[in-house]
């Protein structure tokens, strides 16, 4: 049954239009606002009460005046282009942290740091704690062929799909003869065992590889070099920037791009049915006053492959995924303090690594895959609200309160199947931070109005029954390689579907994953370059 619909959404949905987008997520709204700044018609439909998708920030807690990115929470490959193009008012700041890794060491408590801008703090901690200046040298030098290679790939994403011939010999001419080979055709544990010699180290880059994904540092069929790929590529740098205003900021300001250019937005309209012949559409949707159908030329849909399948009445789509992070949101009213000593305005500031060595990812990959969340858990944690306190009322802030996201690895959504399961996932979390803090994390929780903790977990299966993402997969599907593998997907969007008029605009398309916008915007040019073609032919009548 549909939501109920915001009222800001009520307007009188035609009976035809040029586009129809299904799914009012972040990458729809940017399909709409380019479209519509085309000069096409654009109604977009969407299922929930409200837009943003994945992209919406949320008061999570009774009394706790914090507006938390519910799901996603940091923006990654948004490029330059989508904010310019569409005129957004949105600020994405650096975080003055990458990474800290609390380590236990003969019994004694330190940790890895890694500056955003590396300095003496950072060359000492891989100094103190791997006991020589090697890992530090080879990360460098590791980042920098990484840096290089994402500089030139990077670009390609705002084009059409090149072939692998060419962005090969790009990289190459870029980073050296055996770059390609080293990150494209070999597992990535394999460079990253050749590179470093600590188990820490090892596994913070491994992560990258591994979050989002359940695969392990040698699978052969390499998903996990293409998740790192897409981490690595971030703004061309590697960089995950922090939203300000929370993942609503990001919603907000695509939603009034889209509709300043005239699109119509309609929530609580659930799709039941899409009908085309390549030349024509109609969108069969229901809403609380019932069935309604809408005609149009195109469809972009931003929502997962196995959906927009069942959507055409076909049942030769592709399985659906499972996803595998467990996500658990926390205000506190006072952050931690570590064993090792860092301060925990440092520590918290960029992403914290727990329990993720190389060797226990491996672990705690054999470990869900035989049915068993992974013991210890690896997770990361982040703060936001050392970066951005404009999340919290002055009241909130003013009373010192912060907000942490664990997003842990390797506990796939089948996991979740068993009562329970959730509540053991989280506690084996929460244990896991206690063992590198001087005080339980329990103890900092905020209570709310109702006097209960403020902790909120998300499973895969809850994201699925919230989000409609098949599997509660965070990418819609293991990610692909940014360029065609096939010469027949050379030179196209990466968001083609077999029926000419209907294409992909969310994190299903090729270059889709994470919050980036790209494959919104690929879309709206692939349907562009498609009426270009029609206006041509037509001329030349």
């Amino acid at each position: 049954m549909a939501d109920a619909a915001d009222e800001r959404y009520q307007q009188q949905v035609p009976d035809a239009t040029d586009v129809v987008v299904l799914g009012a997520g972040h990458n729809g709204l940017v399909t709409a606002a380019y479209l519509a700044r085309f000069g096409l018609r654009v109604t977009l439909l969407e299922r929930l009460d409200h837009v943003g998708g994945a992209a919406v920030s949320e008061q999570m807690f009774p009394g706790i005046e914090a507006r938390l990115s519910a799901f996603s929470y940091l923006v990654a490959l948004m490029p330059y282009a989508v904010v310019r193009d569409l005129e957004l008012d949105l600020e994405l700041r650096s975080r003055p942290v990458a990474s800290y890794t609390p380590v236990l060491r003969g019994g004694r408590a330190d940790g890895l740091l890694v500056e955003r801008r590396p300095g003496p703090a950072t060359v000492d901690s891989f100094r103190r704690v791997t006991g020589s200046d090697r890992d530090w040298r080879a990360w460098q030098r590791f980042y920098e062929q990484i840096g290089k290679a994402a500089r030139v790939i990077a670009p390609t994403m705002l084009e059409p799909m090149p072939g692998k011939g060419v962005v090969m010999k790009a990289v190459r001419e870029a980073c050296g003869s055996t770059f390609w080979h080293e990150f494209m055709e070999e597992p990535l544990g394999t460079i990253v065992d050749r590179t470093f010699e600590d188990d820490d180290v090892r596994g913070i880059v491994l992560t990258d590889a591994l979050i989002g994904t359940q695969t392990w540092a040698y699978d052969p069929t390499l998903i996990q070099n293409r998740c790192f790929l897409y981490h690595v590529m971030a703004s061309a740098s590697g960089e995950w920037r922090v939203p300000i205003g929370g993942m609503g900021a990001v919603t907000d300001s695509l939603e009034r791009a889209a509709v300043k250019a005239g699109a119509v937005i309609r929530t609580g309209a659930t799709v039941t049915l899409v009908e085309s012949d390549g030349r024509r559409a109609s969108v069969l949707y229901r809403t609380a006053d019932g069935e309604h159908r809408i005609d149009a030329k195109y469809v972009a849909a931003n929502v997962a492959p196995p959906i927009l399948t069942h959507l055409l009445g076909r049942d030769d789509g592709p399985p659906p995924p499972e996803g595998n992070q467990l996500k658990v949101n926390l205000v506190v009213d006072r952050l931690p303090r570590l064993r090792s000593g860092i301060p925990a305005e440092t520590a918290f500031a960029g992403t914290l690594h727990v329990d993720e060595s190389a060797t226990r990812l491996a672990a705690a990959y054999q470990e869900s895959e035989s049915g068993r969340l992974p013991d210890p858990l690896p997770f990361e944690a982040y703060c936001h609200t050392l970066t951005d306190r404009t999340i919290l009322s002055p009241k909130a802030a003013r009373g010192g309160i912060h907000t942490i996201t664990l997003f842990g690895l390797h506990t796939p959504a089948r996991l979740f199947k068993e009562e329970g399961a959730k509540d053991r996932a989280v506690k084996l979390a929460l244990a896991g931070l206690n063992r590198y803090l001087e005080e339980p994390i329990e103890e900092c929780l905020t209570i709310d109005a109702e006097g209960n903790p403020c902790i909120e977990a998300l499973s895969p299966l809850d994201i699925e029954a919230k989000l409609a993402m098949p599997g509660g997969h965070i990418f819609h599907g293991d990610l692909s390689w940014p360029w065609a593998t096939t010469g027949g997907v050379a030179g196209t969007w990466g968001v083609e579907t077999q029926i000419p008029n209907v294409v992909l605009c969310g994190s299903g398309a090729l270059r889709g994953g994470a919050v980036s916008g790209i494959p919104g915007r690929a879309a709206a040019l692939s349907i562009v370059a498609q009426i270009q073609r029609t206006r041509g032919r037509e001329l030349m009548r």
